[in-house]
């Protein structure tokens, strides 16, 4: 499905030079494409490493760039990376133009020679998307982790890994998999997975997204383009998911549920007698899959079966065997800042679970410990309520040291649901130690911000490193 005529010597504007927009112009650029890549970033603000990625990419860069400046006259495509919201000066001069508007993933998908495999939603997305690579994997697949997929090692853009579908030499069996954000989706218009997941949709990032019926119809553009070839695969469980699912959508529809039996005789994916069945077609054979026992502890909680259906489903429906998928289960080594055990120091387990930065998925981690916790939170708010987290806090925290900005909002919510055992820390290394003062043995640490970290930190993976290296320097001091 290669565009690459259509895209030579034609005219296009990128906004937004970090990593995603990098590799779309590069992408471009190797295509044949005159680009102008704009940031509104003056250039002494852009790092070495990223200006040696901008001159390798072919394209011509415009720092500190107006709207102007960033789609000159003759433009005649934009394509946008996710950090720019949709309101943004620039893209609402796109607009007013009727210039087209692309996402970084259209594009990739425009170009991709190999099917996607689309992941979105609220929590669980990247282990979602690793257990479905990792199935297919174990069937024989060539299956390429992209997209926004929050994992150290795993970072690749899905137009970069579209790119290289174009190779003479890609596998003929390669499916990318990719995590999708709802940021990604706001400007799709034909981007259209083989498979779509949507995990479940709870209020998050309304800091960028006016309401949260916005933010739900954001993640129900990842089924708009789909064929009734493809599969749209849908939480049964989650009610927002459920409403999507309910929607007039060209896919073929795939619920799970760990809660209940399937409501029909259609695609559904679900546990029996302790055991994970998928079935792909209407009145089709239910298919076991693997035993809800032999969940590794890597998968801890209700919230990782409810991963392990969607990744089923999706990996079965590409054609993944049930077996292979239940290898990739038992052998699913975790993924990083997702609840990753960094270590046990007497008799304490210390878990980093610095991907969480929303309530519910503070609230899925409480409920998949097997111990009292003493947490780590904080962070910066993203417009959230922090009410609900309270009583997950009284079931299972049995302290709470927070941290970062919106530590004063969380403290007077926190008291106001009932939850007063809470200390205040002005670092991740204060935080450690006062945790580790409180901990008995049998207990863990849990780093669960649920909130954003760049008030403190660069991002949620350097908030999780900064836990490791203080929970690891933890063996070299006195208790």
């Amino acid at each position: 499905m290669t565009f690459r005529p259509a895209l030579r010597g034609k005219r296009v504007s990128v906004i937004g030079a970090a990593r995603s927009g990098i590799a779309a112009a590069s992408a471009l650029a190797r295509l044949g494409a005159q680009v102008r890549l704009a940031d509104s970033q003056p250039i002494e603000k852009i790092d070495a490493e990223r200006m040696a990625a901008i001159e390798e990419s072919g394209a011509e860069l415009v720092a500190g760039a107006t709207p102007a400046q960033a789609i000159p006259e003759g433009t005649e495509l934009v394509v946008t990376s996710p950090g720019v919201p949709r309101t943004a000066p620039v893209l609402q001069e796109a607009v007013r133009r009727r210039v087209p508007v692309w996402s970084e993933i259209e594009l990739a998908y425009r170009i991709s020679c190999a099917p996607i495999v689309a992941i979105t939603g609220t929590n669980g997305k990247t282990t979602t998307t690793v257990l479905t690579a990792a199935m297919l994997q174990a069937s024989g697949f060539d299956a390429v982790i992209a997209g926004n997929v929050s994992a150290d090692a795993l970072k690749r853009t899905l137009v970069e890994a579209a790119f290289d579908t174009l190779d003479e030499a890609a596998p003929a069996n390669r499916v990318l998999v990719a995590e999708i954000s709802s940021f990604q989706l706001e400007w799709v218009e034909r981007f259209a997975p083989r498979a779509g997941i949507l995990t479940n949709i709870t209020p998050d990032h309304l800091n960028r997204h006016s309401s949260f019926d916005e933010y739900v119809d954001a993640k129900a553009a990842l089924f708009a383009a789909q064929s009734p070839d493809d599969v749209a695969i849908f939480n049964r469980d989650d009610a927002a998911s459920r409403r999507v699912g309910e929607r007039d959508l060209p896919g073929r529809k795939l619920w799970f549920t760990h809660g209940s039996l399937p409501p029909c005789d259609g695609p559904a994916a679900w546990v029996e007698n302790g055991e994970v069945i998928v079935r792909l077609t209407e009145g089709g054979a239910a298919t076991p899959v693997v035993a809800v026992a032999d969940l590794p502890d890597s998968l801890p909680g209700e919230h990782s079966v409810s991963n392990v259906l969607a990744a089923a489903s999706a990996a079965l429906a590409l054609g993944a065997a049930p077996h292979a998928a239940a290898a990739a289960v038992r052998d699913f080594g975790g993924v990083a800042h997702r609840m990753e055990i960094v270590q046990e120091i007497g008799g304490v387990r210390y878990i980093n679970n610095s991907m969480c930065t929303n309530i519910a998925a503070a609230i899925s981690s409480l409920n998949a410990l097997d111990r009292p916790a003493v947490v780590i939170a904080g962070g910066a708010d993203k417009a959230l309520d922090f009410g609900p987290l309270a009583p997950a806090l009284l079931a299972h925290a049995r302290h709470t040291v927070l941290i970062g900005s919106a530590a004063d909002k969380m403290e007077t919510a926190f008291r106001a649901g009932g939850y007063d055992a809470i200390s205040r820390a002005g670092s991740m290394a204060e935080a450690v130690n006062i945790a580790r003062s409180i901990a008995s043995p049998g207990e863990a640490v849990l780093l669960s911000p649920a909130c954003a970290s760049f008030d403190m930190f660069a991002d949620f993976e350097a908030r999780g490193a900064a836990f490791r290296n203080e929970v690891n320097a933890l063996q070299e001091r006195p208790t």
